[in-house]
């Protein structure tokens, strides 16, 4: 008895490539977004933790300029809500079902009823009685 010899199947070769490929995108994807928001926060908040080390040392940092380096510190938390939507599909998709100002028209906005109808497990017979009691 032979036994019969499977062809190779180059579709899964390809596949698994494609797959590979995809996974590698999104992790190249995730790297540049945390490099971006480390280097971010490190740019803002650096130079504020090295002045405030020397202030302890010497006293001979100005008010002024410590004033605005804390400010540069802050306005890295400002940053961080522009820089997360421009590199994540996920958060745009979350912000947008809590915004108002983010949501796509084409979203329809879920009413108080359909929410308490989806959670209720009842079917059509909330309906109905939804329609009795208002």
């Amino acid at each position: 008895l032979q036994v019969p010899h499977a062809p190779s199947q180059p579709l899964a070769g390809n596949e698994s490539r494609r797959f590979t490929n995809k996974h590698s995108k999104k992790a190249l994807k995730a790297s540049l977004t945390l490099g971006i928001l480390l280097g971010m926060f490190f740019v803002a908040w650096l130079p504020f933790f090295v002045t405030n080390v020397a202030q302890a040392v010497c006293g001979c940092v100005p008010a002024g300029f410590f004033d605005v380096l804390t400010w540069l510190g802050y306005c890295n938390s400002t940053m961080n809500p522009i820089i997360y939507p421009l590199f994540m599909r996920d958060f745009k998709r979350a912000m947008g079902k809590f915004l108002p100002c983010c949501r796509r028209s084409a979203e329809p906005r879920p009413s108080a009823i359909s929410l308490s109808m989806r959670n209720s497990h009842s079917g059509p017979r909330a309906a109905a009685s939804l329609k009795n009691v208002l």
